[in-house]
């Protein structure tokens, strides 16, 4: 590529007038083009968004929901994504030709899906074709770029998503012997534990060394798990939850299945995104948690539950740095350029790619 391609793909800084916008002006601007726009304009926002952004989220949820929810919203013809980038591709795979989606800052991704590159993928797919034959079925979390659920979809596989992986999982299994799950491996091998599948039989795919790690006979593999991880939920450890145990022996530990399996299996509970939110929800007035997952939910579950003690299970974890780059200032600026007729930051996903990757979610979604 040469350099003024290279220009022409860069991100668009974030204009100087967005920057020197108050809140109250900013926060004002988006209501004045929401309703301007009125059932054109639908703003997905994820559960991991900060407030200034969440406030004006026409609805919330995980990844997937968004995208379906998006493309069930067939009035709208703008769907401005406030989440990270494999999501609002997601969201593009699914909605009509004629909707459009945007994501307000492209800076926006996601570390877990950059660790699964198409490249990395197709290169591991021919080695482990020569090691195992024709017996392994890939898998890949929502959490991937839509290269990689094109992949999948190719070549038989699904989608999953932490709340249906381990109905996804045993859907692999009646398919074939093995199977290749990506891009966490956290997810993976915790969904795989689950249903009874020892750690003694799984591996892991080094896509850095490009090399199977595995200690014993390969004949004993059952799972392959591509190491990746989230950068946010690794960095819970048995340190945090010892430590809860010790200065709060009545709190309940509930975690997210992408944490490390030695953390999920000292936690109470684990569960996807929708599960911690129900579960806290549910529990009494006075009930006490340590919540293991993105801080700007925590902080939002703790602000709205102040009859309970709910702490972060790490206190000092950040936010997700990807996801906080979706801002009041590049929400207000998306907006600003699709009433002026000028989008930028518009996602498309090529037609072969995304009719792929719909065979991935679509297999998923049939087991629902």
């Amino acid at each position: 590529m040469d350099l003024l391609k290279m220009l022409d793909t860069r991100p668009l800084e974030l204009p100087e007038q967005y920057r020197k916008m108050s809140i109250e002006e900013l926060e004002a601007r988006v209501r004045e083009i929401k309703a301007e726009l009125g059932d054109q304009l639908f703003i997905p926002g994820h559960h991991y968004q900060k407030d200034e952004v969440i406030q004006f989220a026409d609805a919330t949820g995980d990844s997937l929901k968004l995208a379906q929810l998006s493309a069930e919203n067939q009035l709208a013809e703008h769907i401005v994504f406030c989440g990270v980038h494999f999501m609002a591709e997601t969201a593009d795979i699914l909605t009509k030709d004629y909707q459009k989606v945007y994501l307000p800052d492209m800076r926006a991704g996601c570390s877990m899906a950059d660790m699964a590159d198409i490249y990395q993928t197709e290169r591991a797919w021919t080695k482990l074709m020569d090691l195992f034959g024709d017996t392994i079925l890939p898998l890949t979390y929502v959490n991937s770029t839509a290269a990689i659920k094109s992949f999948v979809g190719e070549h038989g596989g699904a989608t999953v998503t932490s709340s249906n992986a381990e109905k996804m999982v045993r859907w692999a299994f009646e398919q074939k012997e093995r199977l290749l799950f990506l891009p966490d491996q956290h997810l993976g091998r915790n969904t795989a534990f689950n249903i009874g599948i020892g750690l003694e039989e799984m591996a892991i795919w080094n896509p850095i060394k490009d090399e199977l790690e595995f200690e014993g006979p390969l004949e004993n593999v059952k799972v392959i798990l591509w190491k990746g991880h989230c950068s946010v939920h690794e960095n819970f450890t048995v340190v945090n939850v010892h430590e809860v145990r010790e200065k709060y022996p009545d709190m309940k530990i509930i975690v997210h299945p992408e944490c490390r399996r030695e953390v999920v299996a000292l936690a109470d509970l684990a569960g996807s995104t929708n599960y911690i939110i129900e579960a806290i929800y549910a529990s009494p007035a006075g009930s006490a948690w340590a919540i293991g997952t993105e801080q700007n939910l925590v902080k939002r579950i703790i602000k709205e539950h102040p009859d309970k003690h709910i702490i972060s299970l790490n206190p000092h974890m950040c936010p997700c740095l990807t996801m906080n780059r979706i801002d009041l200032p590049h929400l207000v600026w998306c907006l600003d350029s699709i009433v002026q007729g000028e989008p930028h930051n518009v996602i498309e996903v090529d037609a072969i790619v995304a009719e792929n990757a719909k065979k991935a979610l679509n297999r998923m979604l049939a087991q629902s």
